[in-house]
């Protein structure tokens, strides 16, 4: 049990000085990416605190994981008139739980997964700064696809990730620190000198920051104050500098940057070559630097600009899609916790959640309920939109269930057979309900979908089409739109979010058919040969579009700009009029963006998404063409708006 001490703050050199100038500013919000937090210790009781449900199940108000969170969150926005005093007590907090309770008192992972929705969650409530005191230890530096493009719809939103570089003491990575545009946090002591246990890596020497790491003085479960060590406590030092920083800005009129903070802590720490070190790598790319960071801050702000937010979806150029290879497991972030013994991970255990086929009832505070732009919650806010693409499976979320089902089947039929499942629901549609229908990604369930009210049965009949077409018409992809209402377990233990669906907008499709509604049927064997390269070149640019969108953009279809991107993959009428004429320019598809809509009618959320093609033979000759479509994702079913704009570019 820990001990209570005297202990108020950590002594981290200039921050007296930057608390002269602020304390934090309210706009700022510092999202915490945790284990659940007791708001009711008396330095987190007055604080402009909110915490959502949580995205995963067994989540504890006591344990392990809520020391972890409760410690962290203090370390952040600990008040100054109790007796722990945070480093920035008047930001606002967003409180996410990812870490449950595991085996032997340790902290269980949470999935890359479910990481990467509470990231998105926490930039849709209007995070500048994301505290994540935690990773996944990785060969390769390289995260999930979804992980990778909930950070990368960070960096382009102009929102911070702070992330634990770990505790492992080697030259290795963690996920999601080693990501580019993350800022990565090991832990050194008092006299600047890196921890035995803090990582270091060649890519932190360019994105990674040491802090003070040791003896960090954060809050104990019901009351008092214990200190810890570790690169999570150090990763909260640096979000709290970070959140000082950006409220500096708002004091000065300065446009709110928080990438230009995460540069100010970069340029300015004081590297090996400043104060030398046994080893310069495990430095980092330097010990933090409060005042340096102060000083460049106060001389690199540009005027305040209400409208600079501009969110963009992007992919490079590139030659061909290739599909990943199947993930049959889900990588997991585990907690960036310390102790002097060997610390090991339990498995990822999911106990409470109860797994039933029934809909969750969509008053249950499992239910993810988005505020607009703030970094508080509320009733009465909009659910949760979603235009999600993937392929339908099922899952039955208990033995019993699955033994049930088979009990009714004839003797000896397997229900994890699709082909044998049909032919029962054929017989027996009404126990469609009684199965979790899912919807994947590379073999990795990313919803459950479960259809409710008085067209339930309608689409189920969907439902059941879709599973049928997949296996005897090779469906690639179905679509479904609806909103998310809950969650519930899966039979492997992993929880996903419910979605309700919208059937009027659900559809299925194979590349070949979209090609056939984009390019119209392939030409007949009497055709001339020109026109059946022809048609060979447009099919090939309809088939580069789709695979960009399934694979290097694929998303979890939450942000309106992943469901304008997922609309434009099912909406053969835009595309085919941009690729008959960008074919006819004999151009071929260059990059995908999506921006929000300069123009847009009334109570509507608009954006565009832009194709760019390019002249493979004139490159240097011909200027690229774009073309732009607008896409209205207010509705749980988007709408083209307008027609397709083009023009040229250089």
């Amino acid at each position: 049990m820990p001990v209570a001490i005297d202990t108020k703050t950590p002594a981290i050199a200039g921050l007296p000085d930057l608390w002269t100038e602020t304390f934090g500013e309210p706009r700022i919000c510092v999202a915490v990416l945790d284990g659940w937090v007791d708001q009711s210790h008396p330095s987190l009781a007055e604080a402009n605190l909110t915490q959502l449900e949580p995205l995963v199940p067994a989540i504890s108000p006591q344990g392990a994981a809520a020391q972890h969170g409760t410690q962290v969150t203090s370390i952040i926005l600990g008040q100054h008139h109790s007796s722990l005093k945070g480093i920035a007590p008047q930001c606002r907090g967003l409180v996410i739980p990812i870490f449950t309770d595991g085996k032997n008192e340790a902290i269980a992972p949470c999935s890359q997964l479910d990481l990467a929705r509470a990231i998105l969650l926490a930039a849709n409530h209007g995070a500048h700064v994301i505290n994540i005191s935690g990773g996944q230890l990785t060969p390769s530096g390289e995260a999930d696809p979804l992980l990778a493009n909930a950070v990368r719809h960070c960096t382009e939103q102009n929102i911070l990730i702070v992330a634990a570089a770990g505790n492992d003491g080697c030259n290795c990575l963690h996920i999601p620190g080693a990501l580019p545009s993350v800022l990565a946090v090991g832990a050194m002591n008092g006299a600047g000198m890196p921890l035995d246990f803090s990582n270091w890596g060649e890519p932190y020497r360019t994105q990674g920051i040491l802090a003070l790491g040791e003896n960090i003085p954060g809050a104990i479960l019901g009351g008092g104050i214990t200190t810890n060590s570790g690169t999570s406590y150090a990763t909260a030092v640096v979000s709290g500098i970070a959140a000082l920083l950006l409220s500096l800005q708002v004091k000065r009129g300065q446009a709110l940057n928080p990438h230009a903070v995460r540069d100010a802590i970069l340029q300015s720490a004081i590297a090996c070559d400043d104060e030398p070190a046994p080893d310069c790598r495990r430095l980092l790319a330097g010990r933090l630097n409060v005042k340096g960071a102060m000083s460049i801050i106060g001389q690199s702000g540009e005027p305040m600009n209400e409208n600079l937010e501009l969110a963009t979806i992007q992919s490079a150029p590139r030659e061909a899609a290739n599909p990943p290879p199947t993930q049959p497991q889900i990588p997991a972030v585990q907690a960036a916790t310390y102790s002097p013994s060997a610390f090991e991970v339990a498995p990822q255990s999911v106990q409470s959640l109860p797994a039933s086929s029934q809909l969750p009832d969509q008053t249950n505070p499992g239910a993810i309920m988005p505020a607009a732009c703030s970094c508080g919650g509320g009733n009465g806010t909009p659910a949760q939109l979603v235009y999600a693409l993937g392929q339908l499976g099922y899952d039955f979320g208990t033995e019993a269930r699955r033994d049930s089902v088979q009990q009714h089947m004839e003797e000896g039929a397997n229900p994890h057979d699709p082909q044998q499942l049909l032919a029962y629901l054929d017989e027996n549609p009404w126990d469609a309900a009684a199965i979790i229908w899912t919807l994947s990604l590379d073999a990795t369930p990313i919803y459950a979908i479960q259809p409710q009210g008085a067209y339930a049965d309608r689409a189920y009949e969907r439902l059941i089409q879709f599973l049928s077409e997949q296996l005897t018409e090779g469906v690639e992809r179905i679509s479904v739109p609806g909103v998310i209402v809950g969650q519930v377990m899966l039979m492997s233990g992993q929880v996903v979010p419910v979605i309700l669906p919208a059937l009027r907008c659900m559809y299925s499709w194979t590349t070949g058919a979209l090609i056939e509604a984009v390019c119209g049927s392939p030409p007949a064997e009497s055709v001339s040969e020109q026109d059946r390269e022809a048609y060979g070149g447009r099919s090939r640019s309809v088939v580069n579009f789709l695979e960009r969108v399934y694979y290097e953009l694929r998303n979890l279809g939450i942000m309106p700009q992943e469901r304008a991107i997922n609309y434009s993959a099912t909406n053969a009428l835009n595309v085919e009029r941009i690729f008959e004429s960008a074919l006819r320019d004999e151009m071929d598809l260059d990059a995908i963006e999506v921006e929000r809509s300069p123009l847009c009618r009334p109570d509507s959320e608009c954006w565009d998404v832009k194709l760019t093609f390019f002249n493979p033979r004139r490159v240097f000759e011909q200027a690229r063409k774009v073309y732009r479509f607008t896409v209205d994702v207010s509705d749980v079913c988007p709408v083209s708006v307008g027609r397709v704009r083009s023009w040229f570019v250089r």
